[in-house]
């Protein structure tokens, strides 16, 4: 039989000799290999161990798992027509499949059975809370339902992982479905010589003259932040909030129908909603909690926002000399940019020029390796799947050992989707596993131009170091029981790493190490680094009032929602969007139908988009620590990554913190840091 390469777990993906083709054969294999692995699990001879069931039941589908990441991972960063007919067609008997695992009464029979052993009452430490993390897995999806119930429970998976694998793909084809090609120099004026020669080499590569912009993240920013052309503006701003919200890619009918499907589930396995459900094992433990947490930050917050608000409209009225009462949803950026240039003398894109990419790369190894001896090496040997990708292998500084390889692929094509993250294709665990941890950052960052390499913006800097983060998290983890390794962290505390490492980007003696002139290889100009810092937290309360709304309608949703009491899901969102909005949004507001961080997967940030600043209060306390005892002092970086970042779910996540930090977590240093304090 000829051998399918995803089958192959192996550290040398091999990426150029995948097909679609390839897919379905590999998928049907892997999953009949997992059910002789539960087979064997089931019945494996007395008496019960923590090997032939824990272990066994730990280390159940790896090949399966190998080959739905990698499937997966193509399908968001390589995409064609074939591949992701294949990718959809496999979807429901892997979902069914998985949803089985914890439905299957005997593989539950002999987990139970096990936990009454004497060994199972002995265990300590990392086995001990696996065991305790499985049972509550097994009733939390449903292990004690009546067998009609569990066909129910099955079916909805499959379905929910359908139809939110359909929302993704549709916001990325309707992302791709917009283009604004111009000759027209008016409707340029106003942007900066990054965005117009990345316009430049946009139509070039399109074979059109002039300039192009999409609505992919550097080229939408690039619009909204600079065009003088109020048209222009407003026409990338109604085309990106209105995605997916009609015709043939529309996305409405899907959230219906996955809002449906998760209290469906939510109900069937005996919470009151989804958010309980789901956030039964994370830090917020309920739906309440997180929505008291994003009351408590909206009060924190709520008249530093008007503030921000009438600063703006007295610019827009004195300064501009025009009416702040005409303002709009798509002037808010342009003007506060504007604002932003008189108060500090501050133009982001000065910065631009001293963070070319790979400067900015070795920099962030540099501060990682001193931080965290954690060593990083260019390696030649991996095979990728697009030319601009780059490839490295990670280190222990002391010891030599390998930690993992990674995969770095940060500028936006049209097969792949936006925004930016991290994935894993491989957890290492310290028993007996041949392969190291395998994993990858992915971004849509402003890219080369025929002028100049890609030179990124600060916030793009602070997005790298974020998605770094997490990686660095998988990188680090150390655990024997692969389940609690990274990929097992509660939602809201796996923001803490990636959000700690951005605050290097705010210090001198980290920036220096990242940012040089491309041209002259000066390092940034001191006067320029303090309009940086004293523009730092220009609007803060803004932005931290955009979030909690993006959180608090998450949790609106998935707590309250319901179409004959609320009516349409569009007017609902808009509606309570507008209390955290700036301005008024227009009638056709709709980027809910675009959200993906809540509904293109089965679960993703759903009912837990309050994570994010959930994990800024952990990271800012943390991160004075390092401020208190030196932000590249190797004993509290080894701190941090003995105590957080090798340790991923073998312990609660408060225990963890408190680990480190020596207490509970504080909202305290999260507002000084943000000047709301």
């Amino acid at each position: 039989m000829t051998k399918l390469p995803l089958l192959q777990r192996t550290d040398s993906i091999p990426f150029q000799a995948l097909t679609p083709e390839q897919i379905s054969p590999s998928v049907d294999q892997a999953l009949r290999l997992a059910a002789e692995e539960i087979a064997s699990i089931k019945s494996a001879s007395n008496p019960r161990t923590f090997e032939n069931t824990l272990r066994a039941f730990d280390n159940l589908g790896l090949n399966l798992n190998f080959a739905m990441s990698i499937i997966s991972h193509l399908e968001s960063v390589a995409t064609t027509p074939e591949w992701r007919a294949e990718y959809n067609a496999i979807l429901p008997k892997v979902s069914e499949f998985q949803s089985s695992i914890t439905l299957d009464p005997d593989l539950w029979r002999v987990i139970k059975e096990y936990a009454a052993t004497p060994e199972a009452a002995s265990l300590t430490g990392e086995k001990k809370r696996f065991l305790a993390t499985t049972i509550e897995d097994f009733k939390r999806e449903g292990a004690d339902l009546h067998l009609e119930d569990k066909k129910k429970l099955t079916a909805i998976d499959t379905e929910l992982t359908e139809i939110t694998t359909k929302f993704e793909q549709n916001v990325l084809d309707a992302t791709n479905t917009f283009e604004f090609v111009t000759t027209s120099e008016k409707d340029i004026a106003g942007l900066p010589q990054s965005a117009l020669e990345m316009g430049k080499t946009s139509a070039a590569a399109k074979g059109v003259e002039g300039w192009r912009f999409t609505l992919q993240g550097p080229s939408y920013v690039a619009i909204m932040t600079y065009a003088d052309s109020r048209e222009v503006r407003e026409k990338f701003y109604r085309a990106y909030n209105t995605r997916c919200t009609t015709e043939e890619l529309s996305n409405v009918g899907l959230l219906y129908r996955i809002l449906e499907l998760r209290s469906a589930r939510a109900t069937l396995l005996g919470y009151k909603d989804f958010s309980d459900l789901i956030l039964a094992d994370r830090m917020a433990k309920n739906g309440e909690t997180a929505e008291k947490f994003c009351r408590t930050l909206e009060g924190h917050v709520v008249e530093y926002v008007k503030k921000d608000q009438e600063d703006l409209k007295a610019f827009v009225r004195d300064e501009l000399k025009l009416d702040p009462s005409d303002m709009k949803p798509w002037d808010v950026g342009y003007y506060a940019e504007k604002l932003r240039l008189a108060r500090y003398d501050f133009d982001e894109e000065e910065l631009r020029p001293y963070f070319a990419l790979p400067t900015v790369l070795k920099g962030l190894f540099t501060i990682v390796e001193k931080t965290f001896n954690l060593t990083v090496k260019e390696n030649h040997e991996l095979q990728i799947w697009d030319k601009e990708v780059t490839t490295f292998s990670a280190y222990d500084s002391k010891s030599g050992e390998i930690l993992g390889h990674f995969y770095v692929d940060l500028f936006p094509r049209e097969n792949k989707r936006g925004g930016a993250w991290m994935d894993s294709l491989v957890s290492h665990v310290t028993y007996n596993d041949p392969l190291p941890h395998i994993g990858l950052i992915a971004g849509n960052f402003t890219p080369p131009t025929s002028k100049s390499p890609s030179l990124l913006t600060h916030d793009e800097v602070t997005t790298l170091f974020h998605e770094f983060g997490h990686l660095m998290h998988q990188l680090c983890s150390r655990t024997e029981i692969r389940s609690l390794s990274m990929s097992g962290v509660a939602w809201d505390f796996i923001e803490l790493p990636s959000q700690i490492l951005e605050n290097w980007c705010w210090e001198r003696e980290a920036i220096d190490l990242m940012a040089a002139h491309h041209e002259t290889g000066a390092r940034i100009p001191e006067d320029l680094f303090q309009k940086m810092m004293n523009a730092r937290n220009f609007r803060s309360a803004s932005q931290m009032m955009r979030q909690v709304g993006f959180a608090s309608v998450d949790l609106a949703l998935h707590r309250n929602y319901s179409r004959e009491k609320n009516g349409e899901i569009l007017d609902y969102c808009r509606s309570l969007l507008n209390r955290f909005s700036p301005l008024p949004l227009p009638t056709d507001y709709g980027m809910i139908a675009g959200f993906t961080h809540l509904f293109s997967s089965p679960v993703g940030y759903a009912a837990a988009y309050y994570s994010y600043h959930w994990a800024e209060v952990l990271d800012a306390d943390a991160f004075s620590r390092f401020q208190q005892e030196g932000i590249m002092n190797r004993s509290t970086g080894l701190s941090f990554r003995n105590e957080v970042l090798s340790r991923g779910d073998t312990e609660d996540p408060g225990q963890l913190f408190r680990n480190f930090r020596g207490r509970d977590p504080e909202i305290k240093p999260l507002l000084v840091r943000a000047g709301l304090a």
